[in-house]
């Protein structure tokens, strides 16, 4: 499975702070998903990030 941050990040930092092997913070203030397929170990970790997300800015991508 892959991620997604959209347009909607709000920059709260939440998704980092719950899985920062798949999410990050931009210099810009807003959190990117890395591109590559999230490992089976934070897979969960990554989950929780995307249903904390306040403005549902993460999405699954195929």
């Amino acid at each position: 499975m892959k991620y997604f941050v959209n347009d909607s990040c709000i920059g709260c930092g939440l998704c980092a702070m719950d899985c920062p092997e798949v999410f990050e913070m931009t210099d810009a203030g807003l959190a990117i998903a890395s591109e590559g397929e999230v490992s089976d170990e934070v897979l969960d970790a990554a989950v929780q990030a995307q249903s904390g997300c306040p403005v549902d800015a993460i999405e699954n991508v195929d």
